[in-house]
């Protein structure tokens, strides 16, 4: 690979103006938002930072740095791997090819999964970084991938225990390393291998408030319609479930119920549009006395909340 010759470059305002002029011309889609991340990575500099420092010098190990994320993203590479970090939910996250990219309708997911402990009574807030770890109840995010939706759950539920499953020992690298990124939260969360609920321990069966997972959800015949940088870039494991693309599904619901509490618990499941009506139709099955589909940020059905019997702190008995 040769290295651009940039005779005039001096300022980071001036490199981040060479670097929009490369994706511009590769028909990037947000070429000044994505010189911008690119300059903010190599710099230091994020925000405001930046264009108060942007007539300091860039140097040129930056420069050569800036150089080969370009390369690679124009070569087809996500801009989340490139930059190697994205945001979820305020969440700063190590990101690879290990793991699938965050997306904002997983943050609708986590969301959800938060709201759903909070209605059945848990605390919502930050925990007191002086206090020990303590736990009153439990709840799992199945398949966690780089970590994101169970760290969501430990920041935002303070007396949560957090188990975090995957079956791939290279995601479950990734999300140990973001759980040692968010502090005291990180003694709360528990990383076990494993596919769904056999990689739970059999006490924990009964036990578990709130289920939430971002499953493979997409049929082998959909692939080749996916686009190019999801295809050839994210872990494929972690995108298809099979031939129906419901093999994921069907075992997450139909298995829940007896790992959520009785006395209450929901079921939180990331799904395609497509996939709702058939979803409704597996928790009824399943013995799930309300089910529903939520939409996620653009109105498209995303996300099966489902919930067992038992009442919301408050409720009277029947």
């Amino acid at each position: 690979m040769t290295t651009p010759d940039y005779p005039f470059v001096i300022t980071w305002r001036e490199l981040r103006t060479q670097a929009e002029a490369r994706l511009r011309d590769a028909d990037a889609l947000r070429p000044d938002t994505e010189a911008r991340w690119m300059v903010e990575r190599v710099s230091g500099y994020e925000g405001a930072e930046l264009v108060l420092n942007e007539q300091e010098r860039a140097t040129t190990e930056a420069r050569q740095h800036l150089d080969d994320m370009l390369e690679r993203r124009l070569g087809g590479e996500p801009l989340q791997y490139v930059l190697g970090r994205w945001d979820f939910l305020g969440l700063d996250l190590l990101v690879d090819r290990r793991v699938l990219v965050p997306r904002p309708e997983t943050e609708v997911v986590a969301q959800t999964a938060i709201e759903e402990a909070e209605r059945l009574g848990a605390r919502r807030g930050k925990h007191d970084g002086w206090l020990a770890a303590d736990t009153s109840y439990v709840v799992a995010d199945l398949g966690t991938g780089s970590g994101a939706i169970a760290l969501a759950l430990a920041r935002e539920l303070p007396d949560a225990e957090v188990w975090a499953t995957d079956v791939s020992d290279d995601a479950l690298a990734v999300a140990r390393a973001n759980v040692a990124g968010i502090g005291s939260g990180a003694t709360r969360v528990r990383l076990h291998a494993g596919s769904w609920y056999e990689a739970l321990p059999a006490e924990l069966r009964g036990r578990l408030r709130v289920i939430v997972a971002n499953p493979p959800y997409i049929a082998e015949h959909e692939v080749p319609d996916l686009p190019r940088d999801v295809v050839e870039w994210e872990p494929r494991g972690a995108l298809v479930s099979g031939p129906t693309g419901l093999e994921a599904l069907e075992v997450l619901i139909a298995d829940a119920p007896a790992w959520l509490d009785p006395a209450g618990g929901a079921l939180v499941l990331e799904l395609a549009p497509h996939q709702a009506e058939r979803a409704l139709e597996l928790a009824a099955a399943a013995g799930f006395v309300e089910a529903r589909v939520d939409r996620d940020l653009v109105g498209r059905a995303r996300m099966l909340v489902a919930r067992v019997p038992g009442k919301s702190p408050g409720e009277p008995d029947a």
